[in-house]
């Protein structure tokens, strides 16, 4: 097992691409902290998933907009598991709309958690994998903060504020044993994705050379693969998973 003795948080993987990465990341051998804001049912069921295969898991529940709920949590999860090697910045959220109708509310919630978030909890984390000589941050942007999109002003100014972020840390931490890297998936099949209705998904659908939605665990997958020994050699990077929308 590729990540056997590692520990590992994860934000906001009580379902979607967050409870793929950390079932991923537990099917390698790393113990998991789940973390969640109020879906405690989901929570507890990426627990159990993780203790069926021999793993240590531990819920994490905390609101990562929120500094110090993050660094409560944080404080729990160390003296839990002792350190923490992973940190997977996965939590998201959108609020769409036009920006004419948009209201400073909407530009701040989604900015709290998508990009104070990811801040927040890199900050909680990041002295104790400086300590260690190690550690392993990927933060999940999307190609929306690539392209843009109409009627998400909010969301995707946060998730390229989110990739900035991943560089700039990249560069100050690259001596110091830790990597930090950025996932930008595309359109993937998650909750948000099957809100959207079925004739803009038909329009998006033509927009993806390879014709279909992705899926969690592809991105999963690309998780595990950058904070094992396989990546070692990868920092500063923002890997796409989008079918070919962006190219």
């Amino acid at each position: 097992m590729k990540l056997k003795g590692r520990t590992a948080l994860v934000t906001g993987s009580s379902r979607g691409i967050g409870r793929a990465v950390a079932l991923a990341l537990a099917e390698e051998g790393a113990d998991v902290a789940v973390n969640y804001v109020s879906s405690e049912a989901g929570a507890r069921d990426v627990v159990d998933h993780v203790r069926k295969m021999g793993r240590k898991a531990v819920l994490a529940q905390a609101d990562v907009s929120d500094y110090p709920d993050t660094f409560r949590m944080a404080q729990d999860v160390l003296r839990e598991f002792g350190h923490v090697d992973i940190l997977v910045n996965n939590a998201g959220i959108n609020s769409d709309t036009t920006f004419s109708k948009m209201n400073h509310a909407a530009w701040r919630k989604v900015l709290g958690t998508n990009l104070d978030g990811v801040f927040n909890c890199t900050k909680v984390f990041i002295d104790q994998m400086l300590g260690q000589n190690y550690g392993r941050v990927v933060n999940m942007t999307s190609v929306i903060g690539q392209i843009g999109n109409f009627g998400q002003a909010n969301y995707a100014a946060s998730k390229a504020g989110v990739a900035a972020f991943t560089k700039s840390l990249a560069k100050e931490l690259a001596g110091r044993g830790v990597t930090v890297n950025a996932i930008a998936p595309g359109f993937i099949e998650t909750e948000m994705v099957a809100a959207i209705p079925e004739k803009v998904k038909e329009r998006l659908l033509a927009q993806i050379p390879l014709k279909r939605f992705g899926t969690a665990e592809e991105v999963a997958r690309a998780v595990v693969y950058i904070v094992s020994s396989d990546g070692d050699y990868i920092t500063g990077a923002e890997l796409s998973i989008n079918g070919g929308l962006l190219m």
